[in-house]
């Protein structure tokens, strides 16, 4: 019975966790149109947070007054242990956060990977996404990367040592946080690259290996929706569409921004990208219906398909003239 409960309790703190800090909305109502938080609506919402405070004070003193104040001191420590108010910066995030690490860890030493695969690996999801929802609210780029780094160190082993025959939804999961995750990781570094005023060869190769990485996972990823005889199937099913259209349509993007010094490999490259931004146009053309799932991708791809055969053009001639 014990057992029992224990496995109910970390199952109930998984949903928690899931429903109501990591997918809550208020992670979406306060990202600005490129995803990133948005400062004068965090000022608004700690201004209406304030206003509920001096709500709640006014409650406390009626509690007081009317001699039920030990009742209102208990429920409010329940509430101080995992508060029920939204998260507005890192602070308030990270207090959250460290409450349901600590129940996550709790629920790791339940589901070992042994006897537990399934579960195990859900909780080790749980935890990423943690990390995840905590990054959106640190400022700093360099900590959100190794906040990432996090999330890659703990799904990588699973993902690489994971059987697809037997756990294939789960290895596709995995293959696109992953994915999604270096791909993140590029961008921030892309961000703290851009501030600078010339590159060093350890920031090409770090940055680089983000990019690498990230086409890694995404191909693994793709590679699973391919039929027995490895060739991409003429219409994707419903639950891969989205994710297999965006991983082509990153994977272009990834191919573009590598650095390299050599003309021959930036070619390559750039072919590299055309190729997946020119599948996600061609595919839309020929499944109308899957236009809505990747509007914002169909629409980059399209203005790229445009633009980067007159790159790849400069450079071959460059590179004429060069030699």
């Amino acid at each position: 019975m014990d057992r029992l409960l224990s496995r109910f309790s970390h199952l109930l703190w998984s949903v928690f966790v899931r429903n109501i800090f990591l997918l809550s909305p208020m992670l979406d109502f306060m990202q600005d149109n490129i995803g990133e938080l948005d400062v004068e609506r965090q000022v608004e919402q700690k201004a209406r947070r304030r206003e509920q405070e001096e709500e709640k004070e006014k409650g406390l003193k009626s509690a007081i007054l009317f001699g039920s104040s030990d009742t209102y001191d208990s429920i409010l420590a329940l509430e101080e242990k995992v508060s029920c108010i939204y998260p507005l910066d890192f602070e308030e995030a990270r207090a959250i956060f460290l409450v349901g690490q600590n129940y996550v860890n709790e629920a790791k030493e339940y589901f070992e990977m042994d006897g537990h695969v399934t579960d195990h690996i859900e909780v080790l999801q749980d935890h990423s996404a943690l990390f995840k929802a905590l990054s959106f609210f640190e400022e700093d780029c360099e900590r959100r990367c190794k906040m990432h780094k996090r999330r890659i160190d703990m799904l990588e082993p699973i993902c690489l040592d994971l059987n697809a025959q037997y756990y294939l939804l789960i290895c596709r999961q995995l293959q696109f946080e992953l994915a999604e995750t270096y791909y993140e990781m590029m961008d921030l570094k892309l961000v703290v690259a851009n501030k600078q005023d010339e590159l060093d060869a350890h920031t090409i190769k770090k940055f680089n290996h983000l990019c690498m990485s990230s086409i890694k996972y995404y191909k693994m990823f793709l590679d699973s929706v391919k039929t027995p005889d490895g060739k991409f199937p003429d219409k994707l099913e419903d639950d891969v569409l989205r994710p297999a259209l965006v991983a082509k349509f990153r994977i272009a993007r990834l191919y573009s921004r590598i650095i390299s010094p050599d003309s021959g490999k930036q070619l390559e490259n750039l072919n590299k990208s055309l190729e997946c931004y020119c599948f996600v146009v061609e595919y839309c053309e020929r499944n109308p219906e899957a236009k809505k799932a990747v509007e914002t991708e169909l629409e980059l791809s399209e203005e790229m398909s445009g633009l980067l055969p007159l790159k790849i053009e400069r450079l071959k001639m460059k590179m004429v003239s060069s030699n």
